[in-house]
């Protein structure tokens, strides 16, 4: 095919469906003894269900070991599904993970250092979706769509000969940014993409992502721990704990009115608002659960210091409530102001 029918960005109609993750269930097998046989497993994910749309981001929340980097790897195919099922633009994303996905689903890790080849100049990382997905050959042709994508991410055309270790870390990021433009993508994910920088670049890199999507409408996975992060730019959050979602909803909902214990934990707990807040009405104590054998009923529950904490949440597993439109928690017992409006029509998670 021609260089020019992929030498400019496509623009995205904003709005579309472009994935869907339902049931999504990723279990990792538990292999021990001289036989190497299975005696286990563990639930790094457990039933989740959401979707993406084009010029949408979605924020991924929660503790480190919670799941979220593997429903990355999921989507992306690095890891299989026990149960559920991953659409893409309404296409059943299959086991062997076809080349059209991987040009059209990229990833942003967290790490520049770990995603550069020190050895390879960066015309030549960039180049690599270009010649690998998109079957482009001539040399000419690749460093003229280099350029033009380093353009896209701020830098400069004398950047494409250089090696990575002379380039700062948020410089290192753009490239891998500008690596995931070079195919053409609908998806992108971002995992952890800011955590290993300093503050400023920081929000140097977060304006960066929002003007590509604005200006390109790319449906983004922002993966993350950072609570003011996620608040900059996402446009929708789901916040997970032991490999399942406790609360989704938009994000100003999420911020100005979070109603699942552990999300109201997780806020009241920002430093950055106020050091010198003593009034934290909920606090997470102990430690997170083994998801080798997590724990009967609700998974939080032994964490859980709610005032609605009764005895049933030990052995009742979470519903899914409606607390207003497209704002959902999984709980046994809610909130006193939130109860009686419970969505009938949402069957109990499995457990």
């Amino acid at each position: 095919m021609a260089f020019e029918e992929y030498r400019d960005l496509t623009v995205l109609e904003k709005g579309k469906l472009l994935l869907e993750v339902n049931g999504l269930k990723v279990y990792y097998p538990l292999i021990g003894g001289m036989l190497k046989r299975t005696f286990g497993s563990v639930k790094a994910v457990e039933g989740i269900t959401f979707i993406i749309k084009t010029g949408e981001t979605v924020g991924l929340v929660g503790e480190s070991g919670c799941g979220k980097t593997t429903v990355a790897n999921a989507i992306l195919g690095l890891v299989p599904k026990e149960a559920g099922e991953i659409l893409f633009q309404g296409e059943s994303i299959p086991n062997n993970y076809p080349k059209h996905f991987r040009q059209k689903i990229q990833i942003v890790f967290q790490d520049p250092d770990a995603s550069l080849n020190p050895r390879m100049k960066i015309v030549n990382i960039i180049a690599e979706p270009l010649i690998n997905l998109l079957g482009i050959t001539k040399k000419d042709e690749i460093r003229k769509h280099v350029l033009k994508l380093l353009d896209e991410v701020s830098l400069k055309r004398e950047h494409m000969d250089r090696y990575p270790h002379e380039f700062s870390g948020g410089q290192k990021q753009r490239i891998i940014i500008a690596r995931a433009l070079a195919s053409n993508p609908e998806l992108i994910i971002l995992d952890e993409p800011t955590s290993a920088l300093d503050v400023s670049v920081q929000a140097q890199i977060l304006n960066l992502l929002k003007d590509l999507q604005k200006t390109y409408g790319y449906g983004f996975l922002f993966i993350t721990h950072n609570l003011a992060v996620v608040n900059h730019i996402a446009d929708r959050v789901a916040v997970m704990y032991l490999g399942k979602f406790v609360e989704i909803g938009e994000t100003h909902q999420i911020f100005s009115r979070p109603t699942h214990p552990y999300t109201i934990a997780l806020l009241e707990s920002r430093t950055e608002l106020d050091p010198s807040n003593k009034e934290i009405r909920f606090v997470i104590k102990g430690e997170v659960p083994s998801p080798i054998a997590p724990p009967p009923g609700c998974t939080f529950n032994p964490r859980c210091v709610s005032d609605a904490k009764t005895r049933e949440c030990q052995f009742k597993l979470p519903h899914k409530i409606k607390i207003e439109e497209g704002h959902f928690i999984w709980c046994v017992n809610p909130p006193v102001s939130m109860q009686g409006k419970m969505d009938s029509e949402i069957e109990i998670s499995d457990n």
